[in-house]
């Protein structure tokens, strides 16, 4: 029986001197898929169906960066620093060449690997994220406090409100994303700890002050994907990234916000799967 999200095991590894934790599964010899987490997200925070979806065809690696969920150290406060550690975890996996997947700060996080170390991306997909100085990315701060405190206040999970619109589909999808996300039963992952956490915000509002990057410079094939109506990282900056990068697609889902991924998963998997393909 192949493995999936569900059963896969945490495995770890070293990297130079610290432990990250990580999932490994799927198919082929081929290019590895890595997924570069959001904020706040442990390995169990990936939609299975988008993990599984994609590892029907590729290998897919899911870890925490340093000091997240299970993974030692001390969470950086700075985009590039995770990038580096990012790196340094591709490396230390025996990988010479990767595609990535980097949703939210992980989008962010993708965007640096690829300007420091080009030769080791081969692909790269974006959703729900935005370049440096991106419009809006400075707010993330406050929004996400203001709707992680609605969430308590009401009993429900912060993200039916940061990755999905107030629609009645769009809170349909959210509750179903909410349910996959529980089908993993054991060996689940450690949350996030209210210092890395503190530490990620900090690293995406500086992102949001940056001077913005030349994107020219991405040379790559890219996937930018988002929902219409993003509150978190208003969708205009996928749009904005698109436009700026030299090969570049654009899809937007129809009432769908930060998580637009998730809501229309079948669609997106299908789209993934053809632009990585060899």
């Amino acid at each position: 029986m192949s493995i999936t999200h569900k059963d896969a095991p945490t495995k770890t590894v070293d990297v130079g001197g610290t432990s990250f934790a990580y999932r490994q599964l799927g198919t082929g010899n081929g290019v590895p898929v890595i997924f570069l987490n959001h904020l706040t997200g442990v390995l169990d925070n990936w939609d299975p169906r988008i993990v599984d979806g994609i590892a029907a065809r590729h290998r897919v690696v899911t870890f925490d960066n340093r000091g997240v969920g299970a993974s030692q150290g001390r969470t950086p406060n700075s985009v590039a620093a995770m990038a580096r550690d990012a790196i340094a975890f591709i490396r230390a996996m025996g990988f010479e060449q990767v595609d990535l997947l980097g949703f939210s700060l992980g989008g962010m996080v993708a965007q640096v690997i690829v300007e420091e170390d080009p030769k080791l991306v081969r692909r790269l997909i974006l959703a729900g994220t935005g370049p440096a100085g991106g419009r809006g990315i400075d707010k993330v701060t406050s929004l996400t406090i203001r709707d992680t405190i609605k969430g308590a206040l009401t009993f429900k999970d912060p993200k039916q409100y940061l990755f999905f619109t107030r629609t009645a589909s769009g809170q349909a999808a959210a509750r179903q994303f909410l349910e996959r996300l529980k089908e993993r039963t054991d060996n689940r992952d450690k949350a996030i700890s209210l210092t890395a956490f503190r530490s990620q915000l900090k690293a995406i509002h500086a992102w949001g002050l940056q001077d913005p990057y030349d994107l020219s410079d991405i040379q790559h094939p890219v996937l930018v994907v988002n929902g219409d109506n993003d509150r978190m990282v208003p969708s205009s900056n996928s749009v904005d990234m698109a436009r700026r990068l030299p090969d570049a697609q654009l899809a937007l889902y129809r009432d769908a916000g930060h998580g637009g991924i998730f809501q229309y998963h079948e669609e997106f998997v299908k789209k993934a799967l053809e632009f990585l393909a060899p």
